[in-house]
């Protein structure tokens, strides 16, 4: 599936709007560490790689600034086993 993921910095969460659902990914910004602490994409359109692109496009961010992350949300913790050319921003 194509989103467009949106960085939302004052809500801080990456976001993206599908079949009228919002589907985030938030985090914290703790000094120069990204605590992803949710990903929320609703059942209706889930299992559609919703989440993998706010993550993909949140961890891209992340690496673009210099920061490393923290997965306290479990499915950023996934994803990143998933996909390890992620792990060297693990705090």
């Amino acid at each position: 599936m194509n989103v467009t993921v949106t960085h939302n910095e004052a809500r801080q969460r990456f976001e993206t709007t599908v079949e009228g659902h919002v589907c985030v990914c938030d985090y914290q910004l703790r000094g120069g560490v990204v605590w992803m602490t949710h990903t929320g994409v609703a059942p209706a359109v889930g299992g559609r790689g919703v989440a993998a692109e706010l993550v993909r496009t949140a961890l891209a961010w992340a690496d673009g600034k210099g920061y490393r992350v923290q997965p306290a949300c479990s499915y950023v913790e996934a994803y990143m086993r998933r996909h390890p050319e992620t792990r060297k921003l693990l705090a």
